[in-house]
Protein backbone atom coordinates (compact mmCIF):
# COMPACT_ATOMS: atom_id res chain seq x y z
CA UNK A 1 0.00 0.00 0.00
CA UNK A 2 1.25 3.29 -1.07
CA UNK A 3 3.09 4.98 2.12
CA UNK A 4 0.40 8.31 1.38
CA UNK A 5 -3.08 5.81 1.56
CA UNK A 6 -5.55 7.49 3.73
CA UNK A 7 -5.60 6.54 7.78
CA UNK A 8 -8.82 4.85 6.91
CA UNK A 9 -7.73 2.39 3.84
CA UNK A 10 -4.95 1.47 6.32
CA UNK A 11 -7.87 0.54 9.16
CA UNK A 12 -9.93 -1.03 6.73
CA UNK A 13 -6.67 -3.50 5.26
CA UNK A 14 -5.62 -4.33 8.91
CA UNK A 15 -9.25 -5.13 9.61
CA UNK A 16 -9.80 -7.50 6.48
CA UNK A 17 -6.68 -9.25 7.16
CA UNK A 18 -7.14 -9.70 10.98
CA UNK A 19 -10.80 -11.24 9.83
CA UNK A 20 -8.93 -13.90 7.40
CA UNK A 21 -6.68 -14.92 10.35
CA UNK A 22 -9.46 -15.58 12.57
CA UNK A 23 -11.32 -17.33 9.91
CA UNK A 24 -7.87 -19.86 9.48
CA UNK A 25 -7.87 -20.12 13.06
CA UNK A 26 -4.49 -17.85 13.88
CA UNK A 27 -4.46 -16.49 17.50
CA UNK A 28 -4.22 -12.65 17.19
CA UNK A 29 -3.60 -9.58 19.91
CA UNK A 30 -6.23 -7.69 20.94
CA UNK A 31 -6.42 -4.44 18.80
CA UNK A 32 -4.97 -1.72 19.98
CA UNK A 33 -6.81 1.86 19.58
CA UNK A 34 -5.61 4.03 16.67
CA UNK A 35 -5.91 7.65 16.34
CA UNK A 36 -4.79 10.79 14.65
CA UNK A 37 -1.72 12.71 16.17
CA UNK A 38 -3.64 15.17 18.95
CA UNK A 39 -0.98 17.74 21.13
CA UNK A 40 0.10 15.82 24.17
CA UNK A 41 -1.62 17.10 27.50
CA UNK A 42 -0.61 16.58 30.91
CA UNK A 43 -3.16 13.96 31.30
CA UNK A 44 -1.79 11.54 28.77
CA UNK A 45 1.86 10.37 28.19
CA UNK A 46 1.98 9.49 24.11
CA UNK A 47 4.78 7.75 22.11
CA UNK A 48 4.12 9.09 18.46
CA UNK A 49 5.33 7.51 15.34
CA UNK A 50 4.98 9.57 11.63
CA UNK A 51 0.70 9.98 12.18
CA UNK A 52 -0.44 7.88 14.98
CA UNK A 53 -0.72 7.96 18.19
CA UNK A 54 -0.34 5.43 20.44
CA UNK A 55 -1.94 6.13 23.99
CA UNK A 56 -0.86 5.09 27.28
CA UNK A 57 -2.79 5.22 30.83
CA UNK A 58 -1.77 8.46 32.69
CA UNK A 59 0.74 7.88 35.44
CA UNK A 60 -0.93 7.89 39.09
CA UNK A 61 -0.44 11.28 40.56
CA UNK A 62 2.09 10.97 43.45
CA UNK A 63 0.13 11.00 47.02
CA UNK A 64 0.11 14.19 48.85
CA UNK A 65 2.54 13.83 52.33
CA UNK A 66 -0.40 13.76 54.86
CA UNK A 67 0.37 15.95 58.65
CA UNK A 68 1.10 12.49 60.40
CA UNK A 69 3.42 10.86 57.97
CA UNK A 70 5.25 14.47 58.00
CA UNK A 71 5.69 14.75 61.23
CA UNK A 72 7.40 11.37 61.24
CA UNK A 73 9.49 12.43 58.95
CA UNK A 74 10.29 15.57 61.06
CA UNK A 75 10.51 13.58 64.07
CA UNK A 76 13.14 10.87 61.91
CA UNK A 77 15.39 13.60 61.04
CA UNK A 78 15.56 15.50 63.84
CA UNK A 79 16.59 11.99 65.89
CA UNK A 80 19.25 11.53 62.97
CA UNK A 81 20.50 14.95 63.14
CA UNK A 82 21.20 14.83 67.29
CA UNK A 83 22.85 11.59 66.53
CA UNK A 84 25.13 12.55 64.19
CA UNK A 85 29.14 11.84 64.00
CA UNK A 86 29.90 12.25 60.92
CA UNK A 87 32.47 14.48 61.31
CA UNK A 88 34.59 15.96 64.09
CA UNK A 89 32.03 18.76 64.88
CA UNK A 90 30.65 16.55 67.17
CA UNK A 91 33.75 16.26 69.27
CA UNK A 92 33.15 19.41 70.95
CA UNK A 93 29.60 20.21 70.70
CA UNK A 94 27.25 20.77 73.51
CA UNK A 95 24.21 20.40 71.26
CA UNK A 96 23.31 19.94 67.72
CA UNK A 97 21.42 22.60 66.32
CA UNK A 98 18.83 21.70 64.51
CA UNK A 99 16.31 24.53 63.55
CA UNK A 100 13.49 25.86 64.70
CA UNK A 101 10.51 27.93 63.85
CA UNK A 102 7.23 27.44 61.89
CA UNK A 103 7.03 23.60 59.43
CA UNK A 104 4.75 25.56 57.07
CA UNK A 105 6.36 28.73 56.78
CA UNK A 106 6.31 30.51 53.54
CA UNK A 107 10.02 32.13 54.48
CA UNK A 108 12.90 30.16 55.25
CA UNK A 109 16.19 32.26 56.71
CA UNK A 110 19.52 29.75 55.97
CA UNK A 111 22.87 30.31 58.26
CA UNK A 112 26.61 29.34 58.22
CA UNK A 113 26.54 27.39 61.29
CA UNK A 114 25.76 27.43 65.22
CA UNK A 115 27.96 30.09 67.85
CA UNK A 116 28.62 30.03 70.69
CA UNK A 117 25.15 30.78 72.19
CA UNK A 118 23.67 28.45 69.83
CA UNK A 119 25.91 25.73 70.92
CA UNK A 120 24.49 25.99 74.85
CA UNK A 121 20.97 26.67 73.88
CA UNK A 122 20.42 24.76 71.08
CA UNK A 123 18.73 27.04 68.84
CA UNK A 124 19.51 29.07 66.25
CA UNK A 125 20.39 32.90 66.09
CA UNK A 126 19.75 33.31 69.38
CA UNK A 127 23.67 35.83 70.10
CA UNK A 128 24.23 39.04 68.96
CA UNK A 129 23.33 38.66 65.46
CA UNK A 130 20.71 36.56 66.03
CA UNK A 131 19.30 39.85 67.93
CA UNK A 132 19.09 41.58 64.80
CA UNK A 133 18.07 38.91 62.53
CA UNK A 134 14.47 38.74 64.72
CA UNK A 135 14.76 42.89 64.31
CA UNK A 136 15.01 42.23 60.22
CA UNK A 137 12.15 39.64 60.49
CA UNK A 138 9.96 42.19 62.69
CA UNK A 139 10.76 44.92 59.88
CA UNK A 140 9.03 43.09 57.41
CA UNK A 141 6.23 42.45 59.11
CA UNK A 142 6.56 39.26 60.85
CA UNK A 143 7.68 37.68 64.25
CA UNK A 144 10.50 34.53 64.89
CA UNK A 145 7.60 32.42 64.80
CA UNK A 146 6.32 33.14 61.32
CA UNK A 147 9.42 31.74 59.80
CA UNK A 148 12.09 28.79 59.97
CA UNK A 149 15.69 29.62 60.65
CA UNK A 150 18.57 26.50 60.21
CA UNK A 151 21.99 26.58 58.74
CA UNK A 152 23.80 24.58 56.63
CA UNK A 153 25.71 22.78 59.64
CA UNK A 154 24.53 22.07 62.73
CA UNK A 155 27.58 21.78 65.16
CA UNK A 156 29.22 24.72 65.81
CA UNK A 157 32.94 24.88 64.07
CA UNK A 158 35.52 25.28 66.50
CA UNK A 159 36.02 29.33 66.76
CA UNK A 160 33.00 30.27 65.23
CA UNK A 161 35.62 29.81 61.75
CA UNK A 162 33.77 28.79 58.57
CA UNK A 163 32.47 25.06 58.25
CA UNK A 164 34.94 23.22 55.90
CA UNK A 165 33.75 21.79 53.07
CA UNK A 166 33.97 17.70 53.60
CA UNK A 167 31.87 19.19 57.34
CA UNK A 168 29.40 20.92 54.44
CA UNK A 169 29.22 18.23 52.83
CA UNK A 170 28.27 15.84 55.44
CA UNK A 171 25.91 17.95 56.73
CA UNK A 172 24.24 18.64 53.65
CA UNK A 173 21.58 16.04 53.81
CA UNK A 174 19.80 17.23 56.72
CA UNK A 175 19.88 20.55 55.71
CA UNK A 176 18.13 19.38 52.05
CA UNK A 177 15.38 17.30 53.46
CA UNK A 178 14.73 20.52 55.90
CA UNK A 179 14.18 22.39 52.97
CA UNK A 180 12.29 19.06 50.76
CA UNK A 181 9.89 19.36 53.95
CA UNK A 182 9.25 22.59 54.23
CA UNK A 183 8.69 23.97 50.62
CA UNK A 184 8.98 27.10 51.53
CA UNK A 185 8.13 30.03 48.60
CA UNK A 186 11.19 31.60 49.55
CA UNK A 187 14.91 31.30 51.14
CA UNK A 188 16.46 34.08 52.18
CA UNK A 189 20.49 32.69 52.79
CA UNK A 190 22.46 34.49 55.29
CA UNK A 191 26.51 35.01 54.18
CA UNK A 192 28.71 33.59 51.50
CA UNK A 193 29.03 29.92 52.87
CA UNK A 194 24.99 29.57 53.25
CA UNK A 195 24.49 31.28 49.75
CA UNK A 196 27.47 29.03 47.85
CA UNK A 197 26.18 25.80 49.32
CA UNK A 198 22.85 26.02 48.38
CA UNK A 199 23.64 27.86 44.84
CA UNK A 200 26.76 25.80 44.26
CA UNK A 201 28.72 28.64 43.37
CA UNK A 202 31.98 30.41 43.80
CA UNK A 203 30.88 33.82 43.34
CA UNK A 204 31.02 36.07 46.32
CA UNK A 205 28.14 37.83 48.43
CA UNK A 206 28.69 41.04 47.49
CA UNK A 207 28.04 40.25 43.46
CA UNK A 208 25.00 37.95 44.70
CA UNK A 209 22.96 39.65 47.01
CA UNK A 210 20.17 41.32 45.83
CA UNK A 211 19.00 39.02 42.74
CA UNK A 212 17.13 35.83 42.75
CA UNK A 213 18.13 32.69 42.14
CA UNK A 214 17.15 29.31 42.44
CA UNK A 215 17.50 26.26 44.51
CA UNK A 216 15.69 23.75 42.71
CA UNK A 217 11.87 24.98 42.12
CA UNK A 218 12.06 27.72 45.12
CA UNK A 219 13.04 31.02 45.15
CA UNK A 220 16.49 32.56 47.05
CA UNK A 221 17.63 35.66 48.02
CA UNK A 222 20.97 35.95 48.95
CA UNK A 223 21.80 38.80 51.41
CA UNK A 224 24.44 39.43 54.23
CA UNK A 225 24.82 37.40 57.21
CA UNK A 226 23.96 39.83 60.73
CA UNK A 227 27.34 39.16 62.16
CA UNK A 228 28.94 40.92 59.21
CA UNK A 229 26.31 43.59 59.51
CA UNK A 230 27.14 44.05 63.25
CA UNK A 231 30.84 44.54 62.13
CA UNK A 232 30.09 47.04 58.78
CA UNK A 233 26.98 48.67 60.12
CA UNK A 234 27.26 50.92 57.51
CA UNK A 235 24.06 52.78 56.03
CA UNK A 236 24.98 50.98 53.17
CA UNK A 237 25.14 47.71 54.61
CA UNK A 238 21.82 48.35 56.10
CA UNK A 239 20.19 50.07 53.04
CA UNK A 240 21.55 46.47 50.53
CA UNK A 241 20.03 44.59 53.55
CA UNK A 242 16.41 45.82 53.48
CA UNK A 243 16.43 46.41 49.65
CA UNK A 244 16.81 42.72 49.74
CA UNK A 245 14.47 42.27 52.15
CA UNK A 246 11.87 44.09 50.70
CA UNK A 247 11.90 41.85 47.43
CA UNK A 248 11.53 39.00 49.76
CA UNK A 249 8.00 40.73 51.01
CA UNK A 250 6.93 41.29 47.57
CA UNK A 251 7.71 37.87 46.26
CA UNK A 252 5.99 36.04 49.07
CA UNK A 253 3.10 38.26 48.34
CA UNK A 254 2.59 37.39 44.59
Amino acid sequence: MPDDAPIENVRAAIAQRLRHERALGIETVAPVALERRAAPTAASESILYDDVELKEAPAAPEAPVNAEDKAARWAALEARAQACAACALHRERQTVVFGEGNRDAQLVFVGEGPGEQEDKTGRPFVGPAGQLLDKIIGAIGLKRDDVYICNIVKCRPPGNRTPADEEVALCRPFLDEQLALLAPKVIVTLGAPATKTLLGTTQGITSLRGHWRLYKNIRVMPTFHPAFLLRQYTDANRRAVWSDMKQVVEKIKE
